[in-house]
């Protein structure tokens, strides 16, 4: 997640740079020719306007779709921090000695809290690492400069840990080792530490540790925990319609490529001069439509590791910190900085 408040100029130009740099070489190319009159062709005005404005249009509803993505994840990482602080606050306040016959010591019932709160965490940064993993219509898994670009980001920003050796650190240390050993090797570790939390609140209910109520609300938010993984993982295995998102590249490549075939011939009108000031023009007009087009591209994924993600890993850290306050510790891990003007 970007935290900067303005964009700089530095950053824009770096980030833009390539499309810059070919966008200025087409239209000097493009007017060159019209300079020593080797093509002739004047485009009216009219049509490329009307083509302009519906790409304008189309790509604003693409932009708003995909905006659309990105705030739902970050609503459903909000149902998450939420519903970890309630599990914390049942965990702490629901399992007790009150309705046993064979009172456990505090010391018992402390490592029974510790090791449902300890568990949850272990959750969070499993589901965490399993939204990282690329899918085929990431960035990161299109070959090229693009994933090149992508990597570049993520190992000079940490937004996505390419080697997410944070996570298996705080797996390890959140699951006993047998646990540990056994849940990792499943399909989808995540959905299975959950499970094993229903199963340890079933043993407290043999052990009167919880009464039937307190049973039934704790399993409540366990299934809002699988409810909130369902809508991330929906969002990461469901891309944004690739009729959507990629036909509305095209459409600004047609009008990028056009726009000179009318603007060069109009702008000659002024004189010699005008030829040249269709360059920077037609340029600029070129790259507000390309990044248009970029800034929707970057965002319809929220979980591709990249610096307009959903910045989990600070998330993660903050339900930690106050779970594990709950538990009484103090001995706690700093919250996730920014980095670069990224938090990821």
């Amino acid at each position: 997640m970007l935290v900067f408040k303005n964009i700089g100029i530095s950053n824009l130009i770096r980030w833009s740079f390539v499309h810059i740099i070919w966008l200025t070489l087409l239209m000097g190319g493009i007017a060159s020719l019209y300079y020593f009159d080797i093509i002739s062709v004047n485009i009216p005005w009219l049509p490329i306007s009307v083509i302009g404005t519906a790409v304008a249009f189309y790509v604003g509803f693409k932009n708003n779709q995909a905006y659309d993505r990105m705030w739902e994840a970050r609503k459903i990482w909000g149902g998450i921090v939420n519903d970890s602080r309630t599990w914390g606050m049942m965990v702490d306040g629901y399992v007790t000695n009150l309705f046993t016959e064979s009172p456990k010591s505090e010391s018992e019932i402390h490592q029974i809290k510790q090791r449902l709160i300890y568990r949850h965490i272990a959750w969070l940064y499993a589901h965490r690492s399993q939204l990282l993993i690329p899918t085929p219509w990431e960035h990161i898994s299109q070959g090229g400069n693009t994933a090149r670009v992508t990597k570049k980001y993520q190992e000079t920003l940490g937004v996505g840990l390419v080697d997410d050796e944070i996570t298996r650190t705080e797996l390890k240390l959140f699951l006993p080792e047998d646990e540990h050993d056994r849940l990792i090797n499943h399909v989808n570790t995540a959905t299975q530490i959950i499970n094993e939390q229903s199963r340890s609140l079933t043993k407290l209910r043999e052990q009167n540790l919880i009464d039937d109520f307190r049973h039934t609300q704790m399993e409540d938010v366990l299934r809002s925990f699988y409810t909130l993984q369902g809508k991330n993982e929906r969002i990461k295995k469901f891309p944004f319609p690739r009729q959507y998102a990629n036909m509305s590249m095209y459409f600004v490549g047609i009008f990028v490529i056009l726009l000179p075939f009318s603007m060069v011939p109009e702008l000659m009108k002024l004189g010699d001069w005008g030829i040249w000031l269709s360059i920077p023009i037609t340029v600029l007009i070129g790259w507000v439509y390309i990044m248009m087009e970029v800034i929707g591209d970057g965002s319809e994924n929220p979980f591709q590791g990249m610096p307009s993600d959903i910045p989990m890993m600070a998330l993660c850290r903050v339900i930690e910190i106050d779970l594990r306050e709950m538990l009484g510790e103090t001995d706690l891990p700093p919250k996730v900085e920014a980095k670069n003007g990224v938090l990821m």
